[in-house]
């Protein structure tokens, strides 16, 4: 069976997308067999696959229902890895990604507002904990501001959760928007950039968490 990673937040607008597409492109860039499943009624990860020219990296399928658990099963067993990209506000899919996956990825913006609201997620999941006791989870500091302290003073304020808080946090960089519009990814624009070693670096934390 593969390994299932869902990236939650009951939030909108934290970036889950766009760490869905990096992480299964740094993991399919690892020779992982990888398939992202966009479980967002809004279908921002296949608008996204819709723009790539070319063969895609790994397939992408919508799935935005509560049923998730039980059909992922079949969908998945020629891969090795998968990714839930999570819909925001919708509980019972987001309950069903919680319950197929073996790792749930939190992102969180930089911002009190941020902060409070992870309280809706974090609550959810200590429900799933009673069904999955072996869950793993953690927060993910997604757009950082650069050169500043605010993600080290969120990390701090996250602590009170009772999950873990990733070392690496994704800073806010142009480059992710201008390679979403395009359908690619920051490794096809320049596989040096700092984008693509921050996300090299989260992928690699990622993995070392699964189960």
């Amino acid at each position: 069976m593969p390994k299932v990673i869902a990236i939650l937040n009951q939030k909108g607008g934290v970036g889950k997308t766009t760490l869905a597409v990096h992480i299964a492109t740094a993991l399919a860039r690892k020779n992982r067999k990888v398939l992202l499943v966009d479980a967002d009624p809004q279908g921002s990860a296949l608008d996204w696959a819709a723009a790539r020219h070319g063969e895609p990296t790994f397939p992408v399928v919508g799935l935005p229902k509560s049923s998730i658990h039980k059909e992922l099963p079949a969908l998945a067993k020629d891969y090795d890895i998968v990714l839930i990209d999570g819909p925001p506000r919708v509980y019972d899919v987001a309950r069903s990604a919680i319950m197929a996956s073996d790792l749930v990825l939190v992102p969180v913006q930089p911002s009190p507002y941020d902060v409070w609201a992870a309280k809706e997620i974090i609550d959810l999941l200590n429900e799933a904990t009673v069904y999955k006791p072996t869950l793993q989870k953690a927060f993910i500091i997604n757009r950082k501001i650069v050169n500043t302290a605010i993600g080290r003073d969120v990390a701090e304020a996250l602590s009170s959760y009772p999950i873990p808080v990733l070392q690496t946090a994704i800073c806010q960089r142009v480059a992710f928007a201008e390679s979403a519009t395009k359908g690619l990814t920051v490794y096809e624009i320049d596989p040096d950039m700092l984008a693509a070693q921050e996300m090299s670096q989260l992928a690699a934390e990622v993995e070392e968490m699964l189960p």
